[in-house]
């Protein structure tokens, strides 16, 4: 496998799995955790006028960039707002520095909720209503006091993410799914499908994509489990990864994707775009929702069999949630070996059961046998991931499909996380252990010129 991960964790034995700090007094690093009392802003006349001031005197297609101003125009702006201030009678020196840093966020940024975006510790951003916002720290929720003025400013919030991709969101649609120029995943609905107001979710993706090294301290998966698995992606496999809400499918198929050799062409399919492919050679594809007229929608379903007319290497989907799942096996049975994409399920065996139903969902009439024949000779690794109670996100199973017998998928578990318990501190004990079983697919790689290390599977 030439420089493989194996080589490199050969002679690099991985210190145990950091515990994270308890944490002391219930305090969030904003300050107390707890509800806050919205209230009236008293320099929101002020703030107002500041804004249509430089509005007046700056250029509009700076504030206006999707992917923001450069270090220098911001450094201009603040300098800007900082003479404004001056100007006021009313704003103390000591208050200047604290409005400008509000205004920058308004104007520039997202509001309230920069500093949030800013915070590497924070991987979820949830808006419940204008003085109920929740973030998540390490795998654990927390109330923080960020408010909101009222609910149009979330409103206003909401329609600065998604008017530059294209996207509306209003009483005749009032759903929307979008993503941040850094690639952070983001879902809003309003009333009045939302009875208590606007509700906004931000799924931050990290600046800096976490590498099969940061799992493995992390505790996500052994070194064992991640050497087999960039063997699975170099030899071609076809590999679905399941799990829950949240468990981290996307980050894991991030990782995944890594592995791919730069000189194969790539074809992403998403609903938004969140993976961050580091390879040359990678073609984007991402839905797009129906007009207002309620035409002009394309699905990945739609995607999926257009990309098989792009000569592509490695098709990788996002998720695979209805019909196209019947596309996808297609494509794993019709030469496109090496294929990735991720599914809810509860488990590797609730996966299959998903999956023939979402091959219905394409409402072609086919017998149970036939598609459960498509799913087995399709898929080769399942690769499963669960969120503890913790907060952590672990692999649980690394399960090969070894074909039918009679009418059933046989599965084969490869690798296993065996919880031992929970300490005091509520976290969870256990260790990832191999089954010793040796797959069936160790013969295909090695015909691919790739050697898997002795004692892999004891």
């Amino acid at each position: 496998m030439g420089s493989s991960l194996y080589q490199r964790l050969k002679d690099k034995p991985w210190d145990p799995v950091p515990e994270p700090e308890p944490e002391r007094g219930g305090r969030s690093r904003e300050g107390v955790r707890g509800e806050g009392t919205p209230g009236d802003d008293p320099h929101r006349a002020l703030k107002n006028r500041i804004q249509l001031r430089l509005i007046d005197e700056v250029d509009a297609r700076v504030l206006v960039r999707p992917e923001g101003p450069t270090e220098e125009q911001r450094a201009a702006i603040r300098a800007k707002i900082l003479g404004y201030l001056a100007e006021e009678e009313s704003v103390s020196p000591l208050e200047r520095e604290d409005l400008a840093e509000t205004l920058m966020a308004e104007i520039l940024g997202y509001g309230p909720i920069e500093p949030l975006l800013r915070d590497p510790e924070v991987s979820e951003i949830m808006i419940n209503g204008r003085d109920q916002v929740y973030v998540e720290r390490r795998g654990r929720l927390e109330r923080v006091p960020v408010q909101f003025e009222d609910d149009r400013q979330i409103l206003h919030l909401i329609e600065k993410i998604v008017a530059p991709l294209g996207r509306r969101i209003d009483e005749a649609s009032p759903m929307v799914d979008a993503r941040l120029p850094d690639g952070s995943r983001v879902n809003a609905i309003i009333p009045p499908l939302a009875l208590r107001g606007p509700c906004l979710t931000i799924r931050k993706f990290s600046r800096d994509p976490l590498g099969i090294d940061d799992l493995i301290r992390l505790g996500t998966l052994s070194a064992k489990m991640a050497v087999f698995l960039e063997a699975a992606v170099r030899g071609r496999l076809n590999i679905i990864v399941s799990g829950g809400t949240g468990s981290g499918k996307t980050t894991t198929l991030n990782v995944l994707s890594s592995f791919i050799p730069p000189d194969e062409r790539i074809i992403t399919i998403e609903d938004a775009a969140e993976l961050q492919l580091q390879q040359e050679h990678v073609v984007s594809l991402e839905t797009r929702p129906p007009n207002i007229e309620g035409r002009g929608e394309v699905t990945i379903r739609q995607l999926v069999r257009n990309s098989l007319r792009m000569r592509p290497d490695r098709i990788v989907v996002g998720e695979v949630r209805s019909g196209e799942a019947l596309d996808m096996l297609q494509a794993m049975n019709t030469g496109h070996d090496g294929s990735l994409t991720t599914a809810h399920a509860n488990s590797p065996r609730d996966l299959l059961s998903r999956l023939e139903t979402m091959v219905l969902m394409a409402g072609i009439d086919l017998p149970v046998r036939a598609i459960r024949e498509q799913i087995a000779s399709a898929l080769d690794l399942i690769v499963h991931q669960s969120r503890f109670k913790d907060g952590t996100r672990k692999i649980t199973h690394i399960t090969e499909v070894q074909g039918m017998e009679g009418d059933v998928i046989v599965l084969q578990d490869l690798f296993r996380f065996q919880v031992h318990g929970v300490d005091t501190g509520g976290r969870v004990r256990g260790e990832f252990v191999a089954t010793g079983i040796r797959p069936r697919c160790q013969e295909r790689l090695e015909a691919a010129g790739i050697e898997l290390p002795p004692g892999l599977f004891d």
